[in-house]
């Protein structure tokens, strides 16, 4: 019997009916066609860092770990290929070794480079797309077993879906991306009052390479965190490596505890919140982009974040304030608020649109329903986009008029999945059943609590 897998917070379990652990392009595809003749549905899945049960495996489960290779570099055009189960912590210092980095990153760097780019993780910054925007050509194993490579000149719609594919096209073997030369980050961290930022929005995410902020609905004050790109050979100022890792781990082991006093005494947490956000302080750096874009994650928390289009953030982070204080909702983590420039991929949440994330958090321990349920409800009145990685309840049905290309996405997997092969529960949810599928019963998954 298989052991049971869980995501990274928790919230979703599975005990998969067959684990395979593929280690190249062709034994993805025998395990694609061993799938086929049992029967079984097959779904990989990376560092299970979605909190979306876009990788939950019921069937056969593809451990994509050993496919984490580097496969070519060309430092020249600053193409890259890589295996799809790249970590992205392992693949920043490659490229530092031949002078190059990815354009972007997000704020998280434990994810696999499928897994990221497959739920269209992004950073901040309204010049910047998504991660997937660095895709430059992809190969899949399709649901007959075949291999099949796709770019901007070759199976141009299969490009422009696969790059925010949900898993749903096929299994990623393969990713090449456009890196850039290395570069450094100047990095300040400081507190501003909430109407000072929300007041100055515009001219915060258009003056400066990367903008976000954090806020606690319970306080007045916000982290700002502004990036200014430099030169590779920039001298760098990093924080030293004693502070960073004091710094992280005090600060995990204090929010830890306050978030756990938090969850035993719910009044408490408006002020903890309050004394949190106090408590950040103001600090400058300078150090190379991965170790600046990504820090680490040790608090568990569950995660929901919704894409609206930019010119709404101020009044929707207004609504969902008002909503936190009539319902004495307590809420332990910040509102975390970041801008992309538009992109042209199909099921991306910045597809034609410059674009607002705003994700909201609770503590692992805590009541989220009906907080998560009201961010949704109020960002989703502005045309919001659900995080394909993140937790919301939207079906097909709901999602299609956000998305132009819907239709054209769900076409294509019914021409190259009818049986729906590389569906899940999930994907049944938010795309539709395939033609040909047979809705699969969700006894076989435990769900964690």
């Amino acid at each position: 019997m298989t052991e049971i897998w869980r995501n990274w917070a928790g919230n979703e379990a599975v005990r998969p009916g067959r684990v395979r652990r593929p280690g190249s392009t062709a034994e993805v595809a025998d395990a694609v066609l061993d799938a086929v003749r049992d029967g079984q549905r097959v779904k990989p899945v990376g560092a299970g860092h979605s909190f979306s049960p876009a990788a939950v495996a019921p069937g056969v489960q593809l451990r994509l770990d050993r496919l984490d290779g580097l496969r070519s570099v060309d430092p020249a055009s600053g193409l890259v290929t890589v295996e799809a189960g790249m970590p992205l912590w392992k693949l920043g210092p490659l490229l530092a070794e031949h002078g190059l980095a990815m354009e972007i990153m997000g704020d998280i760097d434990r994810q696999t480079v499928s897994g990221a780019i497959s739920t269209g993780t992004h950073g901040s910054g309204l010049r910047f797309g998504g991660m997937a925007t660095q895709i430059r050509g992809l190969r899949l194993v399709l649901a007959d077993g075949s291999v099949a490579d796709c770019s901007a000149d070759e199976r141009p719609e299969l490009f422009r879906a696969a790059r925010v594919g949900l898993g749903a096209l096929g299994v990623l073997t393969e990713v090449t991306l456009q890196c850039v030369p290395e570069f450094a980050l100047h990095a300040r961290d400081s507190a501003m009052p909430v109407d000072e930022t929300l007041g100055r929005i515009d001219e915060l995410t258009e003056n400066n390479d990367h903008f976000e902020f954090f806020w606690f609905p319970h306080s007045t004050t916000t982290l700002t965190r502004r990036f200014r790109r430099l030169p590779g050979d920039t001298p760098l100022k990093p924080i030293g490596e004693l502070s960073r890792r004091l710094d992280e781990t005090v600060s995990n082991l204090g929010f830890a505890a306050l978030c756990r006093l938090g969850t035993k005494v719910p009044s408490l947490v408006p002020p903890i919140t309050r004394l949190a956000a106090r408590a950040m302080s103001t600090r400058e750096w300078t150090d190379l982009s991965p170790r600046v874009f990504a820090s680490p994650r040790e608090v568990r928390f569950h995660e929901g974040e919704f894409a609206i289009p930019r010119e709404h953030a101020v009044e929707a982070l207004r609504e969902v304030e008002r909503w936190v204080h009539a319902h004495d909702e307590r809420v332990s983590f910040p509102l975390e608020v970041r801008f992309t420039a538009a992109d042209d991929i199909w099921l991306s949440t910045a597809q034609g649109r410059e674009t607002c994330y705003i994700a909201f958090h609770q503590y692992h321990r805590m009541a989220y329903r009906r907080y998560f349920q009201a961010c949704e409800d109020i960002l989703g009145a502005y045309g919001g986009r659900p995080h394909w990685g993140k937790m919301h309840t939207l079906d097909a049905e709901a999602l299609r008029p956000r998305y132009p290309h819907f239709d054209d996405f769900v076409a294509l997997r019914n021409a190259l999945d009818p049986t729906g092969l590389f569906a899940n529960p999930y994907l049944d949810r938010v795309l539709g059943l395939a033609p040909e599928a047979t809705p699969v019963v969700h006894d076989v998954v435990t769900r964690a609590a």
